[in-house]
């Protein structure tokens, strides 16, 4: 069954807990960006975000790292309840065994996030060590942009790479997911759907929760039947 996490960075920081709660029946991930101002512009959440939340909701957290040096924070947000931490195969250059074991250290799950244009196949040798593959669709920083169709042909490799191998890897879309793309992504072989403005900026959130859900819920369309079949 695929999972729907609702990414924080479009909701109403001022009432975040009431946000949370708002998607909470349908939601099963809680996603928290994480920006350092350097390895993209803007600064967002973090530690203090993470420790905040943690009473206030039982579903996982989700920290998505995009700063320079992810084994600097792995420590801070296990101690802040952070359950699950992805970071960036580009902000490593290129090795991601020390950060995936500190993140184990720090009583996390841990993922890799590629950005669009890295090669699906950077992360294939680390598959069998992580929880999550994230794939960027969007230009990461920013709430609010058009999905890149780009990525339905890298989630469909990744998917068979998984398959082939039997591994139990969650394969993530983030970036411009919404009711009308979802079930595409979902095709393509996406378990997690990552959505931030798909629910917070939707004119009924919890109806775009619903929506979204029951897409990650349903799984792959049907195949059409081939002619001479029933």
């Amino acid at each position: 069954m695929g999972k729907l996490a609702a990414s924080v960075l479009a909701a109403d920081l001022a009432h975040l807990a009431d946000e949370v709660k708002l998607v909470e029946p349908y939601a099963d991930i809680i996603h928290i960006d994480i920006m350092d101002g350097h390895f993209v512009p803007p600064i967002a959440l973090g530690t203090v975000v993470v420790a905040s939340l943690r009473p206030w909701t039982a579903l996982d957290l989700h920290g998505h790292l995009m700063v320079d040096t992810p084994e600097a924070y792995l420590e801070g947000l296990g101690e802040a309840g952070l359950d699950v931490v992805s970071f960036h195969h580009e902000a490593v250059g290129g090795n991601p065994e020390p950060a995936i074991a500190r993140a184990r250290a720090a009583g996390m799950r841990t993922g890799i996030t590629l950005n669009l244009e890295t090669p699906v196949e950077a992360a294939f040798p680390y598959l069998d060590q992580v929880d999550d593959l994230m794939l960027m669709s969007i230009r990461p920083g920013w709430s609010g942009q058009e999905l890149n169709p780009d990525v339905y042909p890298r989630i469909e490799a990744v998917r068979s790479e998984v398959d082939r191998r039997g591994l139990a890897v969650d394969v993530e879309i983030d970036g411009g997911v919404k009711i009308d793309n979802a079930q595409r992504a979902v095709d393509a072989g996406a378990t997690v759907l990552v959505s931030a403005s798909g629910i917070y900026e939707a004119p009924d959130k919890v109806e775009a929760a619903r929506a979204l859900k029951e897409i990650a819920s349903r799984g792959r369309s049907p195949l059409p039947a081939r002619e001479g079949t029933a």
